[in-house]
């Protein structure tokens, strides 16, 4: 006979488990361990949470020696977005330096390199790939996070990654379903809303969210993102409509639903977090994705008791919530078993030491495309001045990742110096440049019409300049020389360097 204690025992460790939150530090904190003893099943990592392989691999294993099966998260895109490598930048391009390449072999194999060295690492599920269709070239939030705005190239290269990455037995995370590259609004920010008719949703958004769970994908994430089409009144994580109606029925998606961080505005202003956590799972999510910016105990308990709440009152049929927490559950066993087959704790310790290490690289060299102008070329043979433009960066891609050439071009060329610049400031750079040779250097000079000017007086100016463009390749090549990157990753620097002097 089932006891009111009992029921309500099951309530709390089913509202823990479906709860994936992040905490502050480089070591678990005992209220985390705590919470993991009582029936969390998950726990997210960002870039403050990682100083170095050894570091993170000892964290992932103080936390397994709590609970074995638990689910340990990153958000590790590659490219700009990276959390392994924060503080130097990735040694893998992202999808947008991938998709320019167009080899579906290269973009399973870089995948499977990421994977073997979080798994080497004890992490096992990857809030990646992005499988949105960058069709609005002013999309503030995804732009170089996407593989393209084609959807058959986008869907290609989701699969590739997913088989990639799920081959080291670190299970994909597919996001943002149902689409987030329509958009002009970040949903950290604000609700964006995507005015397109069914059959372009269809034929567009979700091509690539088709082919990811053709290929396996052991999660797929939603997006805070209105979709009149689909449902007129409420965004896509909180949608009966789009979660079960579209993905579970329609699209036969039988895995892992993850929400995208809950905290965003896009959720938290309109609804909170807590109300926003009981629709979520009710429309059916499964995994609440919360601590990129709330990452305390009082969160995690907050959510969990209106969890239960929303169970009591019958606001959450109690089933929904024990389902879903079956599904979290689900995936750890497969995880659990995957990471027997994986590289065993500390493997990817030492970078560049395992077969397909150079991968990155590789991938990197092949995506540069160089454009050569009018301006006769001449080889960069002493040291520049490097003018690095710079734009806010938006929160997934953080503003502690360091970008662009400078480093490269200081080893290769010492005395090199580099400014930075967030406006129109032509004459500065000229009086800083001297007689030295400049390279500008942006990042989606399309989107911001101050580096646009700021490009256009420059090589006015000097027409020797080159210009090295690390974002999307939106706009007409300018300088005597324009190398285009597709990404700002650390190795997309090396090679954007090394087509500066014509190696």
């Amino acid at each position: 006979m089932t006891t009111l204690v009992d029921r309500t025992d099951t309530l709390t460790r089913d509202a823990l488990a479906v709860l994936q939150p992040g905490f502050v530090g480089t070591t678990a904190p005992d209220w985390l361990l705590r919470r993991i003893g009582e029936g969390l099943s998950s726990v997210g990592l960002f870039g403050r949470n990682i100083a170095s392989p050894g570091q993170l691999t000892a964290l992932t294993a103080r936390l397994r020696a709590e609970r074995e099966d638990v689910l340990v998260a990153i958000d590790e895109e590659g490219g700009d977005v990276t959390r392994l490598e924060v503080r130097t930048g990735s040694s893998f391009p992202g999808n947008y330096a991938l998709g320019s390449v167009d080899d579906v072999e290269l973009t399973r194999a870089v995948a499977a390199e990421l994977g073997r060295r979080l798994a080497g690492c004890g992490v096992d599920l990857n809030w990646a790939p992005s499988a949105d269709v960058n069709s609005n070239s002013d999309n503030p939030v995804i732009g170089v996070r996407s593989f393209g705005s084609d959807p058959a190239l986008v869907a290609r290269h989701t699969a590739a990654y997913v088989r990639g990455l799920q081959s080291a037995g670190v299970a994909a995370c597919t996001k943002h379903f149902p689409g987030h590259g329509d958009t002009a609004v970040d949903s950290h920010h604000a609700l964006p809303r995507i005015d397109v008719e069914l059959a372009t949703l269809h034929s567009r958004e979700l091509r690539p969210f088709r082919e990811a769970i053709s290929a396996g994908s052991k999660s797929v994430m939603s997006a805070h993102i209105l979709l009149p089409a689909l449902d007129p009144d409420r965004p896509a994580t909180l949608s009966t409509q789009i979660l079960t109606g579209l993905l579970r029925q329609e699209l036969g998606y039988d895995g892992l639903i993850v929400t995208d961080g809950m905290e965003m505005q896009a959720i938290s202003a309109v609804h909170g977090i807590e109300r926003g956590s009981v629709l979520a799972i009710a429309a059916g999510a499964d995994a609440i994705c919360v601590g990129g910016g709330l990452a305390d105990e009082d969160t995690v308990l907050r959510l969990r008791d209106a969890l239960v709440t929303a169970v009591r009152k019958g606001e959450l049929p109690e089933e929904r919530l024990a389902d879903a927490a079956a599904r979290v559950r689900a995936l750890a066993d497969w995880t659990r078993g995957a990471r027997g087959a994986a590289s065993g704790p500390g493997a990817a310790s030492q970078e560049g030491t395992a077969p397909g290490a150079e991968i990155g690289l590789t991938a990197a060299r092949r995506a540069v495309r160089v454009t050569v102008g009018r301006y006769p070329r001449e080889p960069l043979t002493t040291a520049p001045y490097v003018a690095a433009f710079t734009p806010v960066a938006n929160i997934a891609v953080g503003d502690e990742t360091p970008w662009g050439v400078a480093a490269e071009l200081a080893r290769l060329f010492p005395g090199t110096e580099t400014g930075t610049y967030a406006d129109a400031a032509v004459d500065d750079v000229l009086l800083a440049a001297g007689g030295r040779r400049v390279v500008a250097v942006v990042r989606d000079a399309h989107r911001h019409p101050w580096m646009s000017q700021s490009l256009d007086a420059l090589v006015a100016a000097r027409p020797d300049t080159i210009v090295v463009e690390m974002g999307l390749n939106a706009a007409p090549p300018r300088g005597a020389l324009h190398v285009a990157t597709h990404g700002a990753a650390r190795v997309c620097g090396i090679a954007a360097a090394e087509a500066v002097i014509g190696t």
